[in-house]
């Protein structure tokens, strides 16, 4: 099975959809299909950026809850706006609907000790998009050692290469520090991290429905990977990192 380890329930607020349909799905029904087209058979599925993560991580939990088999939830929060309750939203999301990772984006503040701490205490992996912050990244990695820290499109989806080589030395060094190879277009910057981090510390990710899947997996499976490298590239990285979250058993239930 290939794992798409990032993609959005939708557009969201970030851009129009550049089709001009007007169905809140319409984005993450063509990734599905071009998805299945490209063999991709399993996704971690997490909101689009949004003023209103409650609400967002909700409608995810019903697309979830609609094929478990196909879809795994990433509870998303803001670090200003939901600062004082990502403990619990993280607790609900994990606890009642399942999900195992947490999101944050630069554009909703920056990391903070609240969201270490909520993933600390579920052994949840942090999918952290810093904006081509490095130290931030190296700051939280070095004061949380035993949270696992995903830090998508090699630091900056902005193509940012120094950011991105800067990063590269931290992934070699934090073992607790890990990428995915979504959006990053500097293919050698991308090989030179796998070369040197190592094929266990790099995760497939798409950055579904922004991006299309096919050519997002074209750029890894060319990669000159050794056959046992690309498998725990396109899989087997993020199984083991959501196989290790601990999910209580929530008190009561709470709907969607």
């Amino acid at each position: 099975m290939i794992v798409d380890a990032h993609c959005h329930a939708g557009l969201g607020d970030v851009m129009p959809d550049p089709l001009g349909d007007a169905r809140p799905d319409a984005a993450l029904h063509r990734y599905a299909a071009r998805a299945r087209r490209a063999g991709i058979g399993h996704t971690l599925l997490m909101a689009p950026p949004s003023d209103d993560y409650p609400a967002a991580n909700r409608r995810v939990a019903r697309i979830v809850r609609s094929a478990p088999g196909r879809w795994t939830g990433v509870v998303f929060v803001g670090t200003r706006a939901d600062a004082g309750r990502i403990g619990a939203m993280v607790a609900t999301a994990v606890d009642a609907w399942g999900f195992r990772a947490i999101k944050v984006h630069w554009r909703d503040g920056p990391m903070t000790d609240e969201v270490a701490r909520a993933a600390q205490a579920r052994a949840l992996p942090v999918v952290h998009d810093p904006g081509g912050d490095v130290d931030q990244v190296a700051h939280f990695a070095a004061r949380y050692p035993d949270v696992a820290w995903v830090v998508p499109h090699l630091s900056s989806f902005a193509d940012d290469w120094r950011a991105q080589t800067r990063f590269t030395d931290l992934l070699v060094r934090a073992p607790n520090v890990r990428t995915d190879t979504s959006g990053v277009r500097y293919v050698d910057v991308l090989l030179d991290a796998v070369r040197r981090a190592g094929a266990h510390k790099v995760l497939f990710g798409t950055d579904g429905p922004y991006l299309h899947p096919a050519a997002e997996l074209a750029k890894v499976t060319a990669l000159p990977l050794a056959r046992e490298d690309l498998a725990l590239v396109l899989a087997g990285n993020v199984r083991r990192l959501v196989a290790r979250v601990r999910r209580a058993a929530p008190t009561t239930p709470v709907p969607v």
